[in-house]
């Protein structure tokens, strides 16, 4: 029998509550003997969110890296998270730390051989996605090309340039220098860093 570790999610406080998630596993972990060891939970939080803006999801994979627990047990893998690629990371960080996952309404279980396939399955599917979408932009970038675009951010102007150096001469912050100017953080540290490195010079 293991120690489980159960966690449910909502992505909203209206009309929506943790409490089925957490019964429904309750009564799956008293049904296989398993013990839970403790309950996390996210509420009002969306799926799409990393692992340091979601509390209950960061103090669960501690507790993992601790020993605390066996298994991790979920209704649904979107409760884990929104994307195939967070879902990977997740599962893999699991993995390392011998924990395994029970997934409800996939009667998915991770430390079993076929749930280990499937996941391995999610994790191909996740990587040929990857290669797909760097493909396509790699395919845009050829093609706006050959269309005579101009790809990168515009170019900052001479007199704007020597605006900024000006201004930064004088002292004047940073952020007052980009609303002025109208330009990114990193144009004018750009020119900030070369006039630092090439000083104007006097006669």
């Amino acid at each position: 029998m293991a120690r489980v570790a159960l966690y449910a999610r909502v992505s909203t406080n209206k009309d929506q509550t943790v409490d089925n998630q957490l019964l429904a596993l309750r009564d799956w972990a008293a049904g296989r003997g398993h013990t839970v060891v403790a309950e996390f939970i996210d509420q009002g939080i969306s799926g799409a969110k990393g692992r340091d803006k979601r509390p209950g999801l960061d103090d669960m994979l501690k507790a993992a890296v601790l020993g605390k627990l066996d298994m991790v047990a979920v209704t649904a893998l979107d409760r884990l998270g929104r994307s195939l690629p967070h879902l990977i990371t997740t599962v893999g960080e699991l993995e390392a730390l011998k924990v395994g996952l029970f997934v409800r309404d996939l009667a998915l279980d991770t430390s079993t051989p076929a749930g280990q396939l499937m996941f391995n399955v999610m994790g191909s599917l996740a990587q040929f996605e990857r290669a797909l979408i760097r493909e396509r932009t790699m395919l845009g970038l050829e093609r706006a090309k050959k269309q005579g675009k101009t790809l990168g951010r515009p170019k900052v102007s001479p007199g704007k340039e020597q605006r900024i150096a000006a201004l930064l001469k004088a002292g004047t912050p940073i952020n007052r220098i980009m609303r002025l100017a109208g330009v990114a953080k990193s144009v004018v540290y750009r020119i900030k860093k070369e006039a630092e490195e090439c000083p104007a010079t006097t006669n």
